[in-house]
């Protein structure tokens, strides 16, 4: 309701039942008894001062919140790095025939965020959802996100002329022993959340066209020149060192 009613009828019934007349307020806050009558059918538009002036005479307390949209994955936050990754991983899958769509953009209510990559394979009509991260700073707020994207991912698909039959989301980390550290210390977390790991999801991106099932979690090094370019974490068996430290590290040697 717009605020303009709703102060109308808080001042009319606040009015009434203090047994003031229009006049008496048009009196007091200095304005006309007309003016007063407009402001008490929503046909006026106060300025702040005279709403305030208003509430003083009336005894009303007045509070206006002021809430912002909710931006979720803000593609103006997006440095370098993360641009590295994401594009590394949409040539990959566009090498093999996947068609590809980035920073996709999504609006819902007052939400508002952006799809970092979206994959749809034709042959199969899977959609792969995936969220690029270079750090996992709220594990629950990166599985959030991603279920939001997954839903709203079908009817973005058809806007972009593509039929889906299935829709998975896919996290797909930096590859650092700063993000391994975290999927160590959250590995039940991530196993419960993310089932499917770097060699089936690997299956899926390649022409073998694999079935696509349950979430997955990967890591990827955009520097890499290897066929097998999603990395399986530690806690899934890794034992070769992460190429990068964390993401400053990254962030300098990729910067060279």
């Amino acid at each position: 309701m717009p605020i303009r009613v709703t102060f109308a009828r808080l001042c009319r019934e606040t009015r009434a039942g203090l047994g003031l007349t229009q006049q008496h307020l048009a009196d007091t806050v200095g304005v006309t008894r007309g003016y007063i009558a407009k402001v008490e059918t929503a046909k006026a538009n106060p300025t702040f001062d005279l709403v305030e002036r208003i509430a003083v005479a009336l005894d009303i307390e007045v509070d206006i919140a002021a809430r912002v949209p909710a931006v979720i994955g803000d593609r103006r936050q997006r440095d370098f790095v993360h641009a590295r990754c994401s594009a590394f991983v949409e040539r990959r899958l566009q090498g093999v025939g996947w068609q590809t769509a980035r920073e996709v953009e999504i609006v819902q209510s007052r939400s508002h965020g952006w799809i970092d990559l979206l994959a749809f394979d034709p042959a199969s009509g899977s959609l792969l959802v995936i969220e690029i991260k270079t750090r996992l700073d709220d594990v629950g707020s990166v599985e959030r996100q991603l279920g939001w994207y997954e839903r709203a991912a079908f009817g973005v698909a058809l806007r972009l002329g593509w039929r889906p039959r299935r829709v998975v989301g896919w996290l797909v980390v930096l590859a650092s022993d700063e993000v391994d550290h975290v999927v160590t210390q959250n590995r039940d977390l991530f196993a419960r959340s993310f089932p499917v790991r770097a060699r089936t999801m690997l299956d899926v991106a390649t022409s073998e066209r694999a079935p696509v099932w349950g979430r997955g979690l990967a890591m990827v090094d955009p520097t890499s020149k290897r066929r097998d370019w999603l990395r399986a974490t530690r806690v899934d068996g890794r034992r070769s060192p992460a190429p990068f430290r964390d993401y400053g590290d990254a962030a300098r040697r990729l910067g060279r």
